[in-house]
């Protein structure tokens, strides 16, 4: 039974464990390439609220593109912190060609309705890693974020890793692009907040902290929108 646990657990480690070639080659190729080209300009604020941090943070996005994690990687990915960035995705996005390459660059999915044991226990290590978990809080695209409503996800699983070690921050992240959806030599706008500090919110619920932290990442991205032109009243329903 213990060697069953022991080869499940390295299962999960090989199948989650980024491949150093393709993430070199992807790394070159959508920094350096892709996203050099494609945007004009590349406004990036907040940085010194990241460079503070030492210890174990999620952090939590707007999500507005499929372009989202790339220039999150490009704004505060290894080149930027010697941190990597480990998109928890869901399910849908890691089927086919797409979730082979998201898998192979350390990418990993959830079921937000009903999460298994394995990936919780599998995004609880890599909190406390030396990596910077992102999670979506809208657990998708959604195009109106006047209208942004958070899941439960990401509070539950960072109270569940508080419990198996040291303080956790959150960072609250206000993404913009100069277009609703991205057009070629578009600008883009990233608006790092303030760090929250999860022990803040031992007595609150879900609903409580979710709204507090809407609030965050909707004044995050009030400020990246005005940094591309744009506001809020932009957004489409």
């Amino acid at each position: 039974m213990i060697i069953k646990t022991i080869l499940k657990k390295n299962n999960e480690a090989n199948l989650y464990r980024i491949q150093s070639y393709l993430a070199v080659l992807a790394m070159w190729l959508t920094q350096d390439i892709v996203l050099k080209f494609f945007f004009s300009k590349k406004i990036i604020e907040g940085k010194e609220f990241l460079n503070l941090l030492d210890g174990p943070i999620i952090i939590a996005p707007t999500h507005r593109s499929r372009w989202d994690g790339l220039i999150l990687t490009f704004a505060i990915g290894r080149r930027v912190t010697n941190r990597d960035c480990r998109f928890m995705v869901t399910t849908p996005e890691m089927k086919g060609l797409q979730g082979w390459f998201l898998k192979r660059l350390g990418c990993f999915s959830i079921n937000q309705e009903s999460p298994s044991l394995s990936s919780l226990r599998y995004a609880v290590e890599l909190i406390f890693s030396k990596n910077q978990l992102v999670i979506f809080p809208e657990g998708k695209i959604t195009k109106n974020s006047k209208k942004l409503k958070l899941k439960q996800g990401l509070f539950r699983l960072a109270r569940l890793a508080r419990k198996k070690g040291e303080p956790i921050k959150i960072v609250p992240i206000g993404i913009a692009y100069e277009n609703v959806k991205p057009k070629f030599r578009d600008s883009f706008a990233i608006f790092i907040e303030k760090p929250l500090n999860l022990d803040d919110f031992y007595n609150s619920s879900v609903d409580d902290f979710n709204l507090y932290l809407k609030s965050r990442i909707q004044k995050a991205e009030e400020k990246a929108l005005k940094r591309v032109g744009r506001n809020l009243d932009d957004q489409l329903e």
